[in-house]
């Protein structure tokens, strides 16, 4: 038999180019960070975050919050200025480590003696004084302003990115950076909101309060550096981290990973826009928060205050300043501000190398690879899952331990979705490709039968050369009345497409066994005497034995039984008095019985050397009167009901030539 070449190795140009450039692809959409990767990105990151999450309280923040109990106790917001300088007051007595304002005051407040006296005056021609107050007390904001300057508290600024908007040139932080500054391309904002003129003209140090959510609506990074007018503001938080640290500068630094932030000791991962990924060690509770009215009414322990760095701001509900963030919980703002600090205080923030597009462009192409190489030289199905599910698995406990233990972050995305298509593409084409090299083999197996079988069969046409049509007269008429029968629901369990198929096939193999009898009994004109006949009688056995002699060397799929055992019992009569067993009724094979009606309807049709043909009309008659004697009636039933069919097989392979010696035993 010719080899089959595995379907495998003929198309494996093909698939290794279809792999490679899928590869190629998915590695490029990393490096372009292709919208739909970021997400799946993002998703990991937010898993990650809630595993790494723990339920330990922060221990460098502190957050002073103006919420509804402060509201419902000391009226609306907002407060007149001078309670928010007493509140900062009462803050700086507990000698914090830095104590940082998120609320932003750029309007005047209205409730201050000043701003009364020169509403009169505008709108009355009035001219108001006032006796017994101080004169630092008549001005709200300029009091507010002294307060910040000497508790040497961080103001909040908030920069435009998109918008021009006036602002007060030369606006510093009273925080400076140096270092490899052109290693950053920092957002320049074109314009900046910040305090009223007495609060800001007073304040030391500053920071922005800008936020920048991702396009699902979720905070997961956060400037810490913008530039405007030239000059490189830091972040509310970062500022108040390094008030904390006693720092007045921060150094740029460059490494393989990307931009650093030194302060001090401290190293901070940035990205090439200044911005820093969060890494929320802990829920919203666990970031402690008092409340503003507890400060106030000296409800609150000097101790809780003293070496944290406080952050003070309104967290109402009311006013809507609510962030959603990677945990899946909702964080207010000053909060966020305090988990963002407590993060840089403790080197927590998360690294993203910058070279994490060309990883992932390189883990593309070696998963790519590795999968082509193990789809074309591992036929093992099972290995074959191990390794892709090796190539799923292992790199997320690689990003998992970096993660936890180092603060990175890997995007795995691209890698990861192109070795689950992989391989899903890979099974879908194993299973395509197994089917067709089995249908293949299955057909050359066919064939092998078929040549096998007409083979033996022609071995017995060279005893009987005229009359070779018989083979396939016969061969269809089983086919044709086997099909009969599957139909009308009958022996439907044996009579499958399969079992029909190899009944055709084997049914040129009925008479094989005239080999063994002699050419002077095969070949003799009349009729043979009754010890000729025992002879003639004997080729059922000799059949039997020729084909169950050649099956013997075959190990599995053993085809040739059914010609055995068409060739030993297709004489078998239905009511027993057959040879060469005598067999009865159903104990007769199925495919004998079907044999026996197509057998003897061709010799009935044809010419023999000791008979003229009959017609079909009276062959059918004379079989129609062996019904329930020589046939079995179901048998001979379904031959009657596909008549028309039988005449167009007997017209088909009609003899070519008159005569013929074969003998109605």
């Amino acid at each position: 038999m010719k080899s089959v070449t595995h379907p495998l190795r003929r198309r494996a140009p093909w698939m290794f180019l279809v792999s490679l450039g899928l590869s190629l692809a998915f590695g490029f959409a990393a490096l372009l960070q292709w919208t739909p990767l970021q997400y799946l990105d993002r998703l990991a990151y937010d898993q990650l975050s809630r595993f790494s999450a723990s339920d330990e309280e922060a221990t460098g923040v502190q957050v002073v919050s103006i919420d509804e109990a402060s509201l419902a106790a000391l009226g609306q917001w907002p407060w007149p200025r001078y309670r928010i300088a007493e509140l900062l007051s009462r803050i700086a007595e507990a000698e914090p480590a830095a104590i940082a304002v998120d609320v932003l005051f750029s309007e005047p407040d209205r409730t201050s003696l000043k701003a009364l006296q020169q509403s009169f005056k505008d709108d009355f021609g009035i001219d108001l004084s006032f006796s017994g107050v101080p004169a630092e007390l008549q001005d709200n904001d300029g009091y507010l302003g002294y307060v910040m300057g000497q508790t040497g508290a961080i103001a909040a600024r908030f920069f435009f990115l998109d918008l021009h908007q006036p602002a007060s040139s030369g606006l510093r932080p009273g925080i400076g950076f140096s270092g490899a500054l052109d290693a950053l391309a920092l957002p320049e904002a074109t314009g900046a909101l910040d305090n009223v003129a007495p609060i800001a003209s007073q304040t030391r140090f500053s920071g922005f309060i800008n936020s920048q959510r991702d396009s699902d609506g979720i905070l997961r990074r956060t400037p810490l550096l913008l530039s405007h007018q030239g000059i490189i503001h830091p972040s509310l938080a970062l500022a108040a981290t390094m008030r904390a640290l006693g720092l007045t500068e921060g150094v740029v630094e460059t490494s393989i990973a990307g931009p650093v932030l030194r302060l001090g000791d401290h190293r901070l991962p940035l990205d090439s826009r200044g911005q820093a990924l969060l890494h929320l060690h802990s829920t919203a509770e666990h970031y402690p928060e008092v409340s503003a009215l507890a400060v106030l009414s000296g409800a609150v322990a000097p101790a809780r205050l003293k070496d944290k760095v406080v952050f003070v701001g309104v967290s109402a509900a009311g006013f809507n300043d609510l962030h959603t963030t990677a945990l899946g919980q909702t964080f207010s703002g000053v909060r966020l501000q305090a988990a963002l600090t407590q993060d840089l205080l403790d080197d927590a923030l998360v690294r993203v190398p910058q070279f994490a597009g060309v990883l992932q462009l390189a883990l593309c192409l070696i998963g790519g690879l590795l999968l082509s190489a193990g789809f074309f030289y591992n036929h093992n199905q099972r290995r074959f899952a191990l390794l892709a599910t090796a190539l799923i698995v292992l790199p997320q406990l690689l990003g998992i331990w970096l993660f936890v233990r180092y603060d990175v972050f890997l995007p795995l995305a691209a890698p990861l979705l192109l070795v689950a298509m992989l391989s899903g593409l890979a099974l879908v084409t194993r299973i395509i490709l197994a089917r067709q090299y089995e249908e293949r083999w299955r057909r050359q197996l066919e064939r092998s039968r078929q040549v096998t079988i007409e083979s033996m069969a022609a071995v017995a046409e060279t005893r009987d050369p005229e009359t070779g049509a018989h083979i396939k007269r016969t061969q269809h008429y089983v086919r044709a009345i086997a099909e009969q029968m599957r139909r009308t629901g009958q022996a439907a369990d044996l009579l499958t497409p399969d079992y029909i198929q190899l009944l055709f096939l084997s049914a040129p193999l009925h008479d094989i066994g005239k080999v063994g009898v002699p050419d002077a009994i095969l070949l003799k004109p009349g009729r043979l005497t009754p010890e000729e006949m025992q002879v003639m009688q004997r080729h059922a056995e000799f059949g039997r034995q020729i084909i169950l002699s050649t099956a013997s060397h075959l190990e599995d799929d053993n085809f040739l039984a059914l010609a055995a055992e068409i060739a030993s019992t297709h004489h078998e009569k239905w009511d027993g008095s057959g040879y060469p067993n005598r067999l009865s009724g159903t104990d007769i094979p199925l495919a004998g019985r079907i044999m026996a009606v197509a057998d003897i309807y061709d010799a009935l049709i044809s010419r023999r050397c000791y008979k003229e043909p009959f017609s079909h009309e009276d062959s059918l008659q004379m079989m129609r009167e062996m019904r329930g004697s020589t046939f079995d009636p179901q048998v001979l039933d379904a031959f009657l009901a596909i008549e028309p069919q039988i005449l167009t097989i007997a017209q088909h392979f009609r003899d070519e030539g008159a005569g013929g010696s074969r003998r109605l035993v």
